[in-house]
């Protein structure tokens, strides 16, 4: 997420955009009404009846209106965008979504997890309101970040002769010792367990911006408490810099990357405990 203030290159991404959320509901709408398919199957008709016409319809309707009326479009591109958006089919069910920041690709995640949980973390509390003016469907919480971009290196150094930041020992509710941990961020945010984690903020083009150390410290650590089956799916995108490339690869681990596409890096991380303090 570059800049707040994004004018598309591409303007064939609004019409990927649309297609997709009119795609999208074609899919989840026939996926319900077939009785014999997936997690629906034991449902009642009233049950996927109010799926549908309560969320997945409203929302994505919404979505390709303000999409289909903006100039301003989504900042992924029609691949990177594909990448999430296929994890999103595949898992056959609502999902908990997690994104660090709030753009304008937002409306685009929410509507493409229809009765799942969206939920957006942003620096900028000016900027949440503005786009909650918006959107006010969205559901978004400010989040305050303790680093700097051009602590980057050192916190590479501290990591290492801090306990609290071992892998083995991390945590983030409370875990003020640790200045890579988000540690005062919404119970809400502790206490779910996130299927899908995208990391496209908080800014980090200059040295005094945050910088995404913390996200991506934090989005590990969320993946590796977790506690039910499957894995953890972290998106982290702008792996074109060298922040996000370096942090990456160190914490989300390289060995889980499973897909690259563009500026956007796919990590799949199961749930476990690291018996070292380092994160791969």
């Amino acid at each position: 997420m570059q800049s707040r203030h994004f004018k598309p290159e591409k303007p064939w991404l609004l019409g990927f955009v649309v297609i997709s959320l009119l795609g999208g509901a074609f899919v989840i709408t026939s996926f319900i009404r077939d009785t014999n398919t997936g997690i629906f199957c034991k449902a009642s008709s009233a049950m996927r009846s109010a799926f549908v016409s309560s969320n997945t319809d409203d929302l994505q309707l919404q979505a390709i209106r303000h999409y289909a009326t903006s100039t301003i479009v989504p900042q992924q591109s029609f691949k990177e965008i594909s990448i999430t958006y296929d994890v999103l089919r595949s898992l056959g069910r609502p999902a908990n979504f997690l994104v660090f920041g709030l753009g304008h690709d937002s409306i685009m995640w929410a509507s493409l997890n229809p009765r799942g949980n969206t939920l957006f973390l942003e620096e900028d509390p000016h900027w949440v309101k503005t786009v909650l003016k918006d959107a006010p469907f969205l559901r978004a919480h400010t989040v305050k970040y303790r680093t700097h971009l051009s602590e980057s290196d050192a916190l590479i150094s501290s990591m290492q002769f801090e306990p609290s930041c071992f892998a083995k020992n991390a945590f983030l509710r409370g875990n003020t010792k640790c200045k890579l941990a988000l540690d005062m961020l919404p119970n809400e945010v502790y206490d779910t367990e996130w299927d899908l984690i995208m990391i496209d903020a908080p800014r980090g083009y200059s040295a005094e911006l945050p910088g995404r150390m913390s996200a991506i410290f934090s989005a590990a650590v969320m993946a590796r408490k977790r506690k039910g089956s499957g894995v953890t799916h972290v998106f982290l995108h702008d792996v074109d810099r060298v922040v996000e490339k370096t942090w990456g690869k160190m914490i989300l681990c390289e060995k889980y990357l499973v897909k690259g596409v563009g500026r956007l890096w796919h990590f799949e991380i199961p749930p476990f405990t690291m018996p070292t303090n380092g994160f791969c």
